[in-house]
């Protein structure tokens, strides 16, 4: 009994694992694709958003980890 208890347990947190790692990947796209948008654009246009160069890394981290 305390076996097939045991595998619950671990395919539980299997699942567990592999919904942290699909939640990270996600997280990485949307940081990969804000911060590839961003830097494609110009000077001009970051000023209309606010932004400065500086600041893009910053920004797409923030947009996809939060503050």
């Amino acid at each position: 009994m305390a076996l097939v208890q045991d595998i619950r347990i671990s395919e539980h947190g299997l699942s567990g694992v592999m919904t942290k790692i699909s939640e990270a990947l996600a997280r990485r796209k949307v940081y990969r694709q804000t911060l590839s948008e961003l830097r494609s654009l110009n000077g001009r246009e970051l000023d209309d958003l606010g932004l400065h160069a500086s600041m893009i890394t910053r920004v797409a981290y923030e947009a996809a980890y939060g503050k």
